[in-house]
């Protein structure tokens, strides 16, 4: 047996190993586990049909996951996602009064997202602002436009085929809202794991000083970031809207702490430079299997913010205190 056969097996070994290790495959067997305690908790859990209704429960938050998950890498954080949605659904609604019809509005709520993106973006970047400081204030911001332009008002008679977006199955159970989360999935998975962008975002989160004398552009590659986080605003709040088939100003809300949760909670490091596409994908079905399953059993709301707010702190604490625990 040559050195070469002995290396190779020990290699392979060492990598699944790691695998088997990784934090994607304890989530992994968390929503395993989650789904089957729903399976016995509730009847109705295993319809094709309440199982479908519950991808409602993460498809859109997780589109924007996707590009959180990217900007957090980097080192930075947006926390004005839930306003963009709520600014572009006006944006959509004041539309519709208009007459404006179906390709319209889908392109004026991915140009409200992209706007906003990009002026939390120049603020960051070209001011060098701190991105939480910037997004805590237009969160507030684009949440207040929406109040002034709906009060206490609803906006309504959105068209049938904008409700598609929304409402519109493209093969039995499967929902139009599952298939692009899957095929954003994807591209972001490539984009983030196979290009050299990808491969800068993650320099620039580990050491954004060495990262620029690298050669690569940070501020460019962060606003970027920024543009793609509010695109992703602008898909979630067409999908939304056409869900509902309305817009009112509180629409959305409370939605960045659902995002941040599912991108940490899928194994993407605060602090930036560490994390992948697949944990916050495997994040996204645990929090829509939390949801979807303490919804079946009647519980109420406030109970499910605080078992997100916990979910929050514990995924954010365990590192620190497994780490504290193995020093001992």
């Amino acid at each position: 047996m040559t050195t070469t056969d002995r290396i190779i097996p020990d290699r392979l070994r060492s990598a699944m190993e790691q695998r088997l290790k990784s934090w994607e495959t304890l989530l992994l067997l968390v929503a395993i586990g989650i789904f089957a305690a729903n399976s016995f908790a509730s009847p109705y859990f295993l319809n094709a049909w309440n199982l479908s209704d519950a991808t409602f429960n993460f498809t859109e938050k997780a589109m924007i996951a996707f590009a959180m998950a990217l900007l957090i890498i980097s080192g930075e954080i947006d926390l004005s996602v839930a306003s963009i949605i709520a600014l572009a659904s006006t944006a959509m609604g004041a539309a519709v009064q208009m007459g404006v019809g179906t390709p319209g509005l889908v392109l004026i709520g991915l140009g409200v997202g992209l706007l906003c993106g990009a002026f939390n973006g120049v603020l960051v970047t070209r001011l060098g602002l701190p991105s939480i400081v910037v997004t805590i204030g237009t969160m507030s911001l684009f949440r207040g436009i929406s109040y002034i332009v709906l009060g206490d008002q609803a906006f309504r008679g959105y068209p049938e085929s904008f409700s598609w977006f929304g409402q519109g199955y493209v093969w039995w159970v499967i929902s139009f809202e599952f298939v692009l989360f899957a095929v954003i999935a994807v591209i972001y998975a490539v984009l983030l794991h196979q290009t050299n962008f990808g491969r800068a975002v993650y320099a620039i989160g580990n050491n954004a000083t060495g990262a620029m004398f690298s050669g690569i552009r940070v501020n460019r590659v962060k606003f970027i970031l920024f543009l793609l986080t509010g695109l992703m605003s602008g898909v979630a709040a067409i999908c939304l809207t056409a869900r509902l088939g309305s817009t009112r100003p509180s629409i959305a809300t409370g939605w960045e702490l659902e995002v941040v949760t599912m991108v940490v909670l899928g194994g993407v490091s605060i602090l930036g430079g560490s994390g992948t596409i697949v944990g916050v994908v495997i994040a996204a079905f645990v929090m829509g299997l939390v949801t979807f399953g303490l919804g079946l059993l009647n519980v109420p709301g406030i109970v499910m913010s605080i078992v997100i707010g916990a979910l929050l702190i514990g995924v954010i604490a365990l590192p620190r205190l497994w780490s504290m625990w193995r020093a001992r």
